[in-house]
């Protein structure tokens, strides 16, 4: 593959439903160019795109591939991005890389909820678009029905360009909208297909479709929408200018249709990528910034200054760190000097390569636009930009979903544990979306992923990489405890065994105090009944044993104690024997105090289409949430509540469960209250188990 420029490169990410046949598009798509001498599947291990363990075991793509494709003098690097939602944080990177968006959709389930969000995220971004209608060899499709469910949802801007043809039942070959040609297939390769003339039974249906694209076109220029109106027709030059302009600010989304697994459409479908979607130097402008937030404005041609950023990292246990980079302005050299414009660290680029699915070739250099990989950066990490040393630069950051959905992490074995930390840090370092963080007062480490299926991939990579078996428990719960009543507790230790004994005797008054969390310490002490220089000593017999409450051992708060009274000995008494005292005193009050259980109460906002706003207060008001308001927002609700804690485990996964996935939703700590009855009484017996 030689080296291509940036006006003859096009970035397209590939997203959509699981299911829809991204992969096997990208799949056919690299067949028929003959740039492989088989169609991969991924089911049975022969897939150039989806070629890692556990895609081949589960039969679906988890990470995001990079498969370029050379076509009409041009490169096309398809960015093959996983549908199912779990890896949203590959999909994040993989939009992120590409310019435009081709959204391949199941003519059996046009509608899917990956179908909904993939456009969803392509119109926020900006980005060019185009809908692939795949599968239309099965039985029972129709292209009729998938593309009026488009249309009807997504508005008048989805325009067919490509139509099915069907002879007695069977699709036979498709029929270009505007070139106004017919091709009946043959075989899958480009050789198998030749123009003919467009059915006679078509001819309305493609006039039809054809005056939809002109009136799309008009609407995007004043001299064409003059002569539209006028009745005149546009000419193939016209029509080309207008469905370019249409495509690049939103107007037109063509509507492609094929089979992947037939190689029905592809050829057109890249025709169409090269004519209309932009190159990357047609972006003109990209805007860095430095250090201290002043934006720069870079071309994004090959004579600018180097900016590349790194949009996915890959820890292989053999080569170690692979960073894939996109070059967002001038050139990446191997064997040369940057700087990390995010730390400011020197680094050092040594080999370069070119990324085919699984294949990696070496490469000389990257240009502007291009996607590469360089492999043992030192000190560089997803969403890192790498810079020429002269200008110290940052690239917008890439957003990644936040992970909400954790669990506790236990090694199976002392030979597992050695290897656990070492495997964590490696797959955070992969995975933007998957985060570790060790709870100091239950002393578990919780791994945070989207859902379900996320962990239970890193759990296998744990082993097959790292070699560390492990188990998955819910995360403890860090309730708290407090005392209702004031009371005051008496602590008398002393100890006789030969020397020195040890003497402390104190009065302690244990009060609630609603206006800080943490323990309150103060002396009522008079006429020196307990020295001063003791004070300190009780005060840290108290602290220390406030973090073990009497119900379930949970942490007290909203304490507030005060030393009243005592006793001492000239000899005896010691810093060591008020302390033990000072517990003594505490398991006395506690007992008078009526201590209660906690739990934490959080902010949890969701976000939701309207349709399914009943389905999700219900469900908040049996999670014992309080539902505090309503946002209209676009056609969605936002629904602010409040929720304990221990209600909302795997909220993440039932809330993709009930809204198809179409819901979000955000979680911060408000505050603790008091645990009704009958569900403290369970935790209290547990926690004496």
């Amino acid at each position: 593959m030689r080296d291509y420029k940036s006006n003859e490169v096009r970035n397209v990410t590939v997203v959509g439903h699981s299911g829809s046949g991204k992969t096997s598009v990208l799949e056919a798509m690299l067949y028929y160019t003959d740039a492989t001498d088989r169609f991969g599947k991924t089911t049975d291990g022969s897939s150039l795109i989806d070629f890692d363990a556990e895609e081949i075991k589960r039969g679906t793509s988890i990470y995001t591939s990079i498969v370029p494709i050379e076509w009409d003098d041009n490169k096309i690097n398809f960015i093959d991005t996983p549908g199912y939602l779990d890896y949203s944080g590959e999909k994040a990177a993989g939009l992120a890389a590409g310019d435009n968006v081709l959204i391949v959709v199941n003519a059996k389930s046009p509608l899917e909820p990956g179908t909904r969000i993939a456009y969803k995220e392509a119109i926020e971004s900006g980005k060019p678009t185009i809908f692939f209608i795949n599968h239309l060899d099965e039985e029972n499709t129709s292209f009729e029905d998938a593309y009026s469910q488009l249309h009807e949802a997504f508005g008048k801007s989805v325009i067919p360009f490509e139509v099915p043809i069907i002879e007695n039942g069977e699709y036979v070959g498709t029929v270009n909208i505007l070139k106004n040609k017919a091709w009946y297939h043959k075989g899958p390769k480009a050789s198998d297909s030749v123009a003919q003339p467009i059915p006679e039974a078509m001819a309305d249906e493609v006039a039809m479709y054809k005056e939809q694209i002109a009136e799309a076109v008009a609407m995007g220029d004043d001299e064409l929408m003059e002569k539209f109106f006028s009745g005149e027709e546009f000419t193939d030059a016209e029509l080309t200018k207008g469905v370019r302009i249409g495509v690049r600010n939103g107007e037109i989304i063509p509507v492609f249709s094929g089979s992947a697994i037939q190689s029905r459409g592809i050829g057109r479908l890249m025709d169409l990528i090269i004519t209309y979607f932009p190159s990357y130097s047609e972006k003109g402008i990209f805007t860095a910034e430095t250090p201290d937030g002043q934006k720069v404005e870079l071309l994004t041609t090959e004579d600018e200054i180097l900016t590349a950023q790194v949009f996915k990292t890959i820890m292989d246990p053999f080569v170690g760190r692979i960073s894939y980079v996109k070059v967002l302005s001038g050139t990446l050299n191997s064997d040369s000097q940057v700087i990390n414009g995010n730390t400011g660290k020197a680094e050092k680029i040594g080999s370069i390569f070119t990324i085919k699915g699984k294949h990696q070739t070496a490469a000389g250099k990257i240009f502007t636009g291009d996607i590469g990989a360089i492999s043992k950066l030192q000190a560089t990490k997803t969403n890192d930009t790498l810079c020429d040393k002269s200008t110290r630069l940052v690239a917008p950051a890439i957003v990644f979903e936040e992970p909400l959905f954790g669990q506790a992490v236990e090694p199976k074995t002392k030979n597992d544990e050695d290897k656990l930390s070492n495997g964590l840090n490696r797959l955070q370092e992969e995975d933007p979306t998957f985060v570790v963080k060790i709870n100091p007062e239950t002393r578990q480490t919780v791994i945070y992923g989207v859902g379900d299926q996320h962990l239970d991939v890193i759990v296998n990579k744990l082993q097959s990489k790292f070699k560390a078996n492990v188990d998955l428990t819910d995360p403890k719960i860090t309730y708290r405890e407090t005392i209702t009543k004031t009371a005051v507790g008496e602590g008398r230790h002393k100890k006789q065994s030969g020397g020195h004994g040890q003497f402390g005797h104190v009065f302690v008054e244990f009060a609630p105090n609603p206006d800080s969390e943490e323990l309150v310490f103060e002396e009522k002490v008079f006429g020196g009944a307990v020295p001063r220089q003791y004070f300190p000593a009780v005060e840290t017999g108290l602290r220390e044993n406030s973090l073990d409450g009497p119900l379930a051992h949970y942490k007290m708060v909203n304490l507030k104690t005060t030393l009243l009274d005592g006793k001492y000995h000239d000899v005896d008494s010691s810093e060591m024997a008020f302390k033990l005292a000072a517990r003594l005193a505490y398991k006395d009050a506690m007992s008078k105090c009526r201590p209660i259980l906690l739990e934490p109460i959080m902010n949890v906002t969701v976000t939701v289409p309207d349709e399914y706003t009943g389905t999700i207060i219900g469900d908040l008001n049996k999670r014992r949430g309080a539902i505090l308001g309503m946002t209209p927002s676009d056609d969605a609700q936002m629904i602010e509540a409040q929720v304990p804690m221990s209600e909302m485990a795997r909220y993440s996964i039932d809330l993709r469960s009930m809204t198809q996935g179409l819901g979000s939703y955000t979680i911060s700590m408000d505050r603790y209250d008091p645990v009704p009855d009958n569900i403290a009484q369970r935790i209290i017996q547990q926690a004496a188990q």
